[in-house]
């Protein structure tokens, strides 16, 4: 993992092994929790609003704890999780005993622990400005909203004459509400409608500036994600979430790391923790580092504190070192590791017209000594088997990977994936290259477009696409692809879910965007470029 050292004069910020910044960078100190969720055992079953409250207190009070101690370490924001107060499925009846009414902020100036009497049954939003102001610090969380309306003046109100959301609360550390996002894109939540408009809610910090708000499976469409990072120009964003990790391209802290890196933006991550549900994975995350909990027994939370670089730009000087810390997002990120200069000149890495260098790879493998050995040489050089095989419920189209280095190709529709590797390790352990062009629509529907170089699950190829932990096999690559959309989330995962960060990524040319990695510390599970095409999600 990258190493990031802060303080708030000057400083060196090491972004990488390699480059070492120095300069005055402004910082504050980011906690996350991931909640180990107290549940009610029948979610289905309609509760009055004092069973109601016993059951959400329950929760509140490990997060009166925890913010009590992010405080302490000198947190001046924490983050909970989406649906950590009441946990989750249930239906639009039995979530009414737990819904409250937020005003928004934006219309009403209200203090809720100073208030209590202002607004009626609103008792979780007390106790929420109640820990911000007690313990100093901004404070967001997630939270059932009820919103009544009128079905003869709005065409979009719900037959029972009332909208539910799925809502973030933002309080900042006097207490005051100061943000209401409601959820846009649902995951099977049938307690909860999908707000008429989308909203870009943003708020400002006085240690940081400007930050976005939105909700787990956000992350993975346009709206209000990109329109917050590419329009508004928002750098920093909070992200409460319960999201069920689907390995091998996305658990939750592998996306969230290649979100952060592929955006150029700070990521505060707070995930639920539900082991019977697959939920754990939250983060702290920049574009050149990661502070992260992934823990699969689900036993208990887990708070994350660090420090971290304000990257809005209202709050930025410009020029000097600074600037490097001024990122375009999807633009990808120059070599930034000591020993990814010789890999930049190393002719093999590099594909040109979309054909890899043959004459390149046969030079590299003369200097290697290999060269004499034609049988050898073909055999690296030869067309392997392409075989196709369900990964994350879409049909990619695989070609394995064979010997200890080698060029590869895969194409599926438009979208041709290249990937110059050498590898070390155990010959048992079955890797393939696969490329996914289309519509998937299982648990969502969205347009992508994947290069992923994956481990198998076993030796057949069958077992291509299936999720697994642990490897042992070091693999050095290039991975580039033929795209037609610019919004490419490049990952890389390590064994026991160790993040990692690619060497280089950017584009070679309009339509074709690279990463490479050498030397990994442990084994290779997955590498990706993560494609979404936002613009045909509706086709």
């Amino acid at each position: 993992m990258a190493v990031l050292i802060l303080t708030t004069a000057f400083v060196a910020l090491f972004l990488s092994e390699g480059l070492v910044l120095k300069a005055e960078v402004p910082s504050y100190i980011a906690a996350v929790y991931e909640h180990h969720v107290i549940l009610n055992p029948d979610p289905r079953v309609q509760l009055e609003r004092e069973a109601a409250l016993v059951h959400m207190n329950k929760n509140l009070d490990v997060f009166e704890e925890q913010a009590a101690s992010a405080a302490k370490q000198g947190a001046q924001i924490i983050v909970f999780p989406e649906d950590g107060i009441l946990g989750f499925n249930f239906t639009r009846t039995s979530i009414v005993g737990y819904l409250e009414t937020v005003p928004d902020p934006k219309v009403v100036t209200w203090n809720p622990c100073t208030e209590p009497d202002r607004f009626p049954n609103t008792e979780v939003l007390q106790r929420l400005s109640c820990m911000a102001l007690k313990n100093h610090l901004f404070l967001v969380a997630n939270m059932p909203d009820r919103q009544d309306c009128d079905n003869l003046t709005d065409p979009h109100c719900p037959p029972d004459g009332r909208y539910q959301f799925n809502t973030d609360v933002v309080f900042s550390d006097n207490g005051t509400l100061i943000a209401r996002y409601h959820k846009q894109n649902l995951y099977f939540e049938a307690a909860f409608d999908t707000p008429p408009e989308c909203e870009h809610i943003t708020f400002t910090t006085p240690f940081a500036g400007k930050f976005g708000v939105f909700t787990c499976f956000d992350i993975l469409f346009y709206e209000p994600v990109l329109t917050l990072v590419k329009d508004m120009g928002v750098r920093q964003l909070v992200f409460p979430t319960a999201w069920m990790n689907q390995l091998p391209l996305l658990a939750a802290v592998q996306f969230q790391r290649s979100f952060s890196y592929a955006t150029g933006i700070t990521l505060l991550a707070a995930n639920t923790q539900a082991k019977e549900l697959g939920m754990t994975g939250s983060g702290i995350y920049t574009p050149w580092h990661a502070v992260y909990h992934h823990d699969k027994e689900g036993k208990s939370g887990k708070l994350l504190v660090s420090k971290v670089p304000v990257l809005d730009p209202s709050m930025m000087e410009d020029g000097g070192d600074i600037s490097k810390l001024k990122l375009v997002p999807f633009s990808g990120h120059s070599k930034h590791r000591s020993r990814s200069d010789k890999l930049h000149a190393d002719p093999s890495w590099f594909i040109g017209d979309s054909q890899f260098d043959v004459h390149g790879q046969q030079k590299h493998m003369s200097e290697r000594g290999l060269a004499g050995d034609m049988q050898c040489s073909e055999r690296v050089l030869s067309e392997p088997p392409t075989f196709n095989s369900i990964m994350m419920y879409d049909n990619f189209t695989f070609v394995p990977l064979q010997g200890v280095e080698g060029n590869l190709k895969v194409c599926d529709g438009s979208l041709c994936c290249h990937l110059w590797f050498q590898r070390s390790g155990p010959e048992e352990e079955l890797y393939a290259l696969g490329a996914f062009q289309g519509l998937h629509v299982v648990h969502g529907t969205y347009y992508l477009e994947v290069c992923a170089l994956v481990r198998c699950t076993g030796t057949e190829f069958g077992s291509c696409g299936g999720g697994i932990e642990h490897a042992q096999t070091v693999v050095d690559f290039r991975l580039q692809g033929t795209f037609s959309t610019p919004h490419i989330y490049p990952g890389v995962l390590g064994s026991e879910m160790t993040l990692d960060r690619p060497d280089e990524s950017g584009w070679e040319s309009k339509s074709e965007f690279y990463m490479t990695r050498k030397g990994m510390a442990t084994g290779l599970v997955t590498a990706v470029l993560y494609g979404r095409v936002y613009e045909k999600d509706d086709e």
